[in-house]
């Protein structure tokens, strides 16, 4: 009989037996009834291979699927409503018709869910690793292989780690952001995807805080990993993206032991930004509040504002987790569960803090209700508040924190002295100044006299000097040619381009905050330029119009400045909005 014959076929009730007047239901068929994955790890014997091909099963995977187990026994696989179905029983036959022995009992019903996952080997590493199918060699060489991808991260100062498991294909990637960039090293180019979903499994084996007992490739998962890498303490936060292709990964990079950089001109802020920045430090009360999207440097701003506060002045951070070490500060890693919406450990932590007579106070990020709650408290209480946000501009930060995720209140933001100084920032990448260019290089597709319109339309946009526009040179040079990464030939290092406002300077701004008028708001930040675009002045600049002086000084090309934020084209329409 051939079994694709089945395919077809609609699943009925076995009828029941008379007998007299009564009614004698089936026998049915010894199963083993697994209700979710932890339970199918916990229970299941270790799979070895899904049996959907030997036996030509096509389409009614999704319904019944043998699999083999690492002892050479077969079971059946199957949703419930096919447990006792004519078609089980005839693939049992097969089975054992091509002689494998049938495993006790020999049909395991599953979830449709968790069927699907066998099938398509989404749980192979778990069923393999948790349960012993694998020597204690091979888990050994499969940490080491992590480590390897971690010390790599750590050696080229990456911020984020990423394995991408693409379950249909043989082949998956690892790759880093490196300076910005998302990179891809030959030697993490192409990985066995079923290799790197067993790495991911045994890395999980060691997840704090995460939720789930195994790595589960079907859900969004979420903890933090400490090891030590060459000497140095690492943590990382694990962020687990299930994709259709499979499911993706990424490690934020943070290193324990790291010092900040208490150099603002290093980290690439203008001077008259940088006596902004002391000036708000040096006064007591009010909110400062940074800005910027992930991976923007905020961490590494205000752990270098805060650790200039004098020592005369007591400094408490509440941190998930600390990043920076800041010298004299009492800092404080307060991790909150992701499905705890108690919160009792931030609560208990905060109003010990309270307590603590402390003048400065870090938190280290407002993101929801309950951080919400405690930047009212705190702020309006006359401590020194330092804290970030994610949000696109220093004018989106008010938005951002009287949004429905966050609570606050607008009157309240609007009070003077509350919102001491918004700063927004991003990090473009800085050219090296040893290899780059006067045009740009052959890797440009642009035909050459539409480059010299692109130049004198920036020109003419911010009626300046461009000759001073420098191009990179994706060949690079010997001070910036990275090994096994072009993708960082012709850059050095990234630079900050920021933007900020001190709404306890401009009463209309405070009007335009309470009654959520945006638009106006905008308008007023316009009007508050007061140099040229070429000049260091930065006072009513936005970030973009930060980088374009620094891209006119030959410092960033134009093509990143528009790739980071907009076209030079849609500034000169918004432009002409505003001027209506």
């Amino acid at each position: 009989m051939q079994f694709a014959m089945f395919r077809r076929q609609a699943v009925a009730p076995a009828p029941a037996l008379a007998k007299g007047r009564e009614f004698v239901a089936p026998v049915r068929a010894s199963a083993l009834r697994i209700e979710s994955q932890e339970d199918l790890v916990r229970r299941l014997k270790p799979v070895r291979r899904m049996l959907r091909d030997e036996f030509d099963i096509g389409a009614s995977a999704d319904r019944f699927c043998p699999m083999q187990f690492v002892d050479e026994s077969v079971a059946i696989a199957t949703v419930d409503a096919y447990r006792d179905s004519d078609q089980v029983t005839e693939l049992e036959r097969m089975v054992s018709a091509r002689h494998y022995r049938l495993a006790r009992p020999s049909r395991v019903v599953v979830p449709a869910t968790l069927l699907l996952a066998l099938v398509r080997g989404q749980l192979a590493a778990e069923l393999q690793l948790v349960r012993g199918g694998a020597t204690e060699e091979r888990r050994s060489s499969l940490v080491e292989a992590f480590h390897d991808m971690v010390a790599w991260g750590v050696l080229h100062d990456a911020s984020d780690l990423h394995l991408n498991v693409f379950t249909r294909r043989n082949e998956s990637e690892v790759r880093f952001t490196v300076g910005g960039q998302y990179v891809c090293p030959s030697r993490f180019a192409s990985m066995p995807a079923v290799t790197l979903m067993e790495i991911l499994a045994v890395a999980w084996m060691d997840i704090q805080g995460g939720n789930g007992a195994v790595f589960d490739p079907m859900l969004e998962q979420q903890g933090r990993l400490q090891m030590q890498v060459q000497g140095r303490p690492v943590m990382l936060r694990w962020a687990s993206l299930a994709i259709d292709a499979g499911v993706s990964v990424c490690l934020r990079i943070l290193r324990l032991d790291a010092r900040v950089d208490a150099s603002f001109s290093r980290l690439g802020y203008m001077p008259g930004q940088i006596a902004t920045l002391d000036r708000a430090r040096t006064s007591e009360g009010g909110a400062i509040v940074l800005a910027g999207v992930v991976g923007s440097g905020k961490s590494t701003t205000i752990a270098a504002l805060m650790s200039m506060i004098p020592h005369t002045r007591k400094v408490v951070t509440l941190e998930d987790p600390v990043e920076y070490l800041i010298p004299g500060a009492l800092q404080n890693t307060v991790v909150r569960a992701l499905d705890d919406t108690r919160h009792t450990a931030f609560d208990a932590k905060l109003k010990t803090v309270k307590r603590s007579a402390m003048n400065d106070l870090l938190v280290g990020e407002i993101r929801d209700r309950e951080t919400g709650r405690a930047f009212m408290d705190l702020a309006g209480s006359g401590t020194s508040l330092y804290t970030t946000v994610h949000a696109g501009s220093a004018l989106l930060i008010a938005d951002r924190l009287a949004s429905d995720f966050i609570g606050v209140s607008r009157d309240f933001l609007a009070m003077p002295g509350i919102l001491k100084l918004l700063v927004f920032q991003a990090l473009l990448p800085n050219l090296c100044q040893h290899c780059c260019l006067s045009k740009p290089g052959d890797e440009s597709t642009r035909p050459k006299a539409s480059w010299q319109g692109y130049i004198g339309r920036v020109g003419e946009l911010y009626q300046a000097d461009v000759g001073g526009l420098r191009f990179r040179n994706v060949q690079g040079c010997e001070h910036c040619r990275a090994r096994n990464l072009p993708e960082l030939n012709g850059l050095a290092g990234r630079t900050v381009v920021a933007e900020m406002i001190e709404p306890g300077l401009d009463e209309g701004f405070l009007r335009c905050l309470r009654r959520g008028d945006s638009i106006e708001q905008h308008r007023r930040f316009a009007r508050m330029r007061c140099a040229a675009f070429d000049a260091p002045d930065m006072t009513g600049k936005t970030a973009m119009e930060c980088a374009v002086f620094k891209m006119l000084h030959g410092l960033i090309d134009p093509r990143d400045v528009e790739a980071r934020f907009k076209a030079f084209e849609t500034v000169a329409l918004e432009r002409k909005w505003l001027s209506q």
